[in-house]
């Protein structure tokens, strides 16, 4: 990694956290409805997965806002989809589990708790069959590996050595139930190791999580089959806005910020990369900027017309839509 990224890196973290706060506040306002994810505490994960991985398709779980950021989809589209404007990623209809956009190829959120897994597998068999060297990356949340269609996936992908990184985001809690309640070991990758080779990466370290992230994607990319990365991360939030996270202690809490990736990469910034206090003030300063032109944007920006109620629907009996 050299000095440029590393200073991109730490700008969309920064921006990611700022952009994350910005749409707590405007959720708490009623400007946005329906569900909110918040991705506070795992920017670095988000980010540099997005980064290292430049070429091919992503799929993610809907904790998705700061990965469609860095993938390269404005902030103001992403905000103006969390705010349900017709200026959004999605048009307004998808909110904020549903950050979709194909020039990208960023195949957003899914609002089914592992559901985009096996779609995943079908791109990179897509990819294979097409003979194309980019391949496919998933992230999904640790208690997605306890669904049936996560092991389905992961010998399919194994038996046709498909081009494929599952990226494992454990932050150890399937909402509010402590992984190790409902899976009998912390560490997922166990589950993946009799498929495939596994890694493990400290996920509130974006340096070590580009890294791996970018070896996985040499390997897949020279026909090796899929890769299982587990990352460790620790939100900050609860796993929505409707939760309060109580069921954590202030000390686990204290531990887990204790971590935080944002400062670590700022110091990483400033000791390996030698970037002065300026230049840091500087990209936090534009990160800060995107944001409130973000919400700007989505506050100013029109709603859907209703009409879009009719569109993109697929339905024989229904009038209005297409048959």
């Amino acid at each position: 990694m050299n000095k440029l990224l590393a200073e991109e890196i730490y700008y969309y973290m920064t921006l990611g956290r700022r952009f994350e706060l910005a749409a707590k506040e405007h959720y708490m306002k009623g400007d946005i409805s329906g569900f909110l994810h918040l991705d506070i505490g795992q920017e670095g994960l988000s980010v540099a997965a997005m980064k290292a991985f430049e070429k091919g398709d992503v799929f993610s779980t809907y904790r998705e806002h700061v990965m469609a950021i860095a993938r390269g989809i404005d902030p103001k589209a992403v905000m103006a989809e969390l705010f349900g404007k017709v200026t959004g990623v999605s048009r307004g209809k998808g909110g904020s589990m549903h950050l979709f956009d194909p020039s990208r190829f960023f195949y957003g959120g899914d609002a089914i708790v592992g559901g985009q897994i096996p779609n995943a597998v079908g791109c990179a068999y897509a990819r294979k069959y097409k003979e194309e060297e980019e391949g496919v990356m998933v992230i999904f949340g640790d208690g997605a590996t306890n669904g049936g269609a996560f092991f389905e996936s992961l010998n399919i992908a194994s038996a046709w050595k498909l081009p494929i990184i599952f990226l494992c985001e454990n932050n150890r809690y399937a909402i509010g139930t402590e992984i190790t309640r409902v899976s009998p070991f912390l560490e997922q990758s166990k589950k993946a190791a009799p498929y495939m080779p596994v890694t493990e990466v400290d996920g509130m370290d974006a340096i070590a999580v580009y890294e791996a992230v970018k070896e996985a994607q040499r390997e897949i990319q020279n026909g090796r089959g899929p890769i299982f990365i587990e990352a460790f991360t620790c939100r900050y939030e609860g796993h929505s806005m409707s939760d309060s996270g109580s069921y954590r202690s202030p000390q686990e809490m204290q531990i887990c910020k204790a971590q935080d990736p944002i400062e670590r990469m700022k110091k990483a910034l400033t000791e390996s990369f030698e970037a002065d206090a300026e230049t840091i003030e500087s990209l936090e300063r534009r990160a800060q900027k995107a944001v409130e032109e973000a919400v700007e944007f989505a506050a100013s920006s029109p709603e859907p017309d209703a009409a879009e109620l009719f569109e993109n629907l697929y339905c024989k009996r229904c009038g209005n839509v297409v048959s």
